[in-house]
């Protein structure tokens, strides 16, 4: 595919000679000759290079190049101009132009410029499209950008085009369903039914027929025919948590169904075909199963293709209070409270804490907090044990309240001011709007301020934006 080009030249004469340059190279060259049709021709497609001509005779170049940089064009722009001066090039540079060439200039100087432009753009829309990845705070059901998380998001849209099974692993709480969803969503298979079944929660006796039905009359209790999770999973995703819990001799006929997608109703003298694909969960070592003799071998070799270990919430850094600020304004919603943020204190409780039982027990302290209390933010003295252990002893005063937190939340008496430490995703997130507020709401100034991508912005606002909902 030809490299788009924007030629912007009111001179039809330069403008041809130019054109005549880049003549040998593969370029798709377009050619407009006011600034208004520059910016009508952008609104409408985009180019990798513009080549921009300062003199317009409807406006000056240098402002085509703003209204670009207002909206995050990704163009590289290379000025070209007879009157350049270093404070028009420096002007220029800081509004991301790649390069500077005043007339008049050869065809070589010109086909070097355009060929170097072309391929900062191609490196910068790599680096960006790896940063937009590895900057995820979201994904289907997941919440968080930490690199343990980058890697899980990576491994389910790596697998999720593939029939191949997956086995995940991570402790309770760590969200194993919530990946295989994911998988499931994010494959060819999303339309169809995702059925999950806890082999841990249903009684060794029923699971049999949870899994492949039941004929009427089967057992006692079996009033009617029941269709198991294989047929309701057909041609989609069966997701089987807690596989370790299930039955030896009912493992034994579980394997028989993944090697030929073949099985018997509990009772039922006929076989069925289905097509599914196959999920499965652990909190416990597999492989230890295994040699324990609580799980087939040949059980394990059949499943164990691809696997996922999910991070348990310790490791995984300010994923915790973006988790607890998500599950915060949910449950204050729901519980009808006024509930929005996190004290200090108690935010650095909370991204301190160990977490055993991981996105599950923090989910439970929040709705905990929202049930029994109320109030904008969340302060020390609301947290639920075990957290409210971490309080330094002598810090919560009569009211209730840390003093720090009186301190942030009232007017102080003096006019001197103490720092406040604080998490830093708080800090980050106060930077980043005090900047937009500075800039008037414009994000590419803000972004250039603070000397990051206004990608970055935009996606760190979506996902508080999201929480606030």
């Amino acid at each position: 595919m030809k490299a788009s080009v924007l030629l912007v030249e009111d001179s039809a004469t330069l403008a041809a000679t130019y054109q005549a340059y880049l003549s040998k190279d593969e370029l798709k060259l377009e050619r407009v000759a006011t600034g208004g049709a520059a910016i009508e021709f952008l609104s409408k497609q985009s180019v990798q290079v513009m080549l921009l001509d300062l003199n317009l005779p409807d406006m000056s170049g240098m402002q085509v190049l703003e209204w670009m940089v207002e909206r995050s064009l990704p163009t590289s722009v290379i000025i070209i101009t007879a009157y350049g001066s270093v404070d028009v090039a420096v002007d220029s540079m800081r509004l991301g132009v790649v390069d500077f060439i005043e007339k008049p200039f050869d065809a070589s100087r010109l086909r070097v410029t355009v060929n170097n432009a072309l391929k900062l753009h191609k490196l910068k829309s790599l680096v960006e499209d790896y940063q937009a990845d590895a900057g995820r705070e979201r994904f289907h059901g997941f919440i968080g950008g930490s690199l343990a998380m980058q890697n899980v998001y990576r491994m389910i849209e790596a697998v999720a085009a593939s029939k191949a099974t997956v086995f995940i692993t991570g402790e309770s709480g760590t969200g194993k369903e919530v990946c295989a969803e994911a998988i499931h969503q994010q494959g060819q298979r999303a339309d169809k039914p995702f059925i999950a079944l806890n082999c841990g929660a249903i009684p060794k006796d029923l699971m049999e027929s949870e899994i492949f039905g039941h004929v009427k009359g089967a057992f006692t209790g079996a009033s009617s025919a029941r269709q198991g999770a294989a047929a309701q999973a057909n041609g989609g995703t069966l997701f089987l948590d807690e596989i370790g819990e299930m039955d030896m001799d009912l493992q034994t006929k579980l394997l028989r169904f993944v090697q030929t997608g073949r099985f018997q109703k509990v009772g039922g003298s006929q076989e069925e075909q289905v097509d599914v694909r196959f999920l499965c969960a652990t909190n416990r070592d597999p492989w230890e199963e295994v040699q324990a003799g609580r799980f087939r071998e040949d059980l394990y070799y059949r499943l164990y293709v691809v696997p996922i270990h999910l991070p348990p919430l310790r490791d995984r850094g300010l994923d915790v209070p973006a988790i607890a600020q998500q599950f915060l304004r949910r449950y204050a919603k729901e519980e009808g409270k006024q509930f929005r943020r996190f004290s200090s204190l108690s935010a650095t409780i909370i991204s301190n804490y160990d977490w055993p039982g991981n996105v599950r027990q923090l989910q439970n302290v929040i709705r905990n907090i929202c049930v029994l209390h109320d109030g904008k933010e969340v302060l020390a003295s609301q947290l639920p044990p075990p957290l409210n252990q971490l309080i330094p002893e002598g810090a919560i005063g009569a009211d209730g309240r840390h003093a720090e937190e009186v301190a942030t939340s009232e007017p102080s008496s003096n006019h001197g001011s103490q720092y406040q430490i604080q998490p830093l995703w708080i800090t980050e997130k106060e930077a980043i709007e005090h900047a937009i507020d500075h800039c008037d709401g414009n994000i590419p100034k803000a972004a250039e301020l603070l000397d990051v991508s206004p990608s970055t912005i935009y996606r760190k606002k979506q996902t508080w934006d999201e929480a606030e909902l």
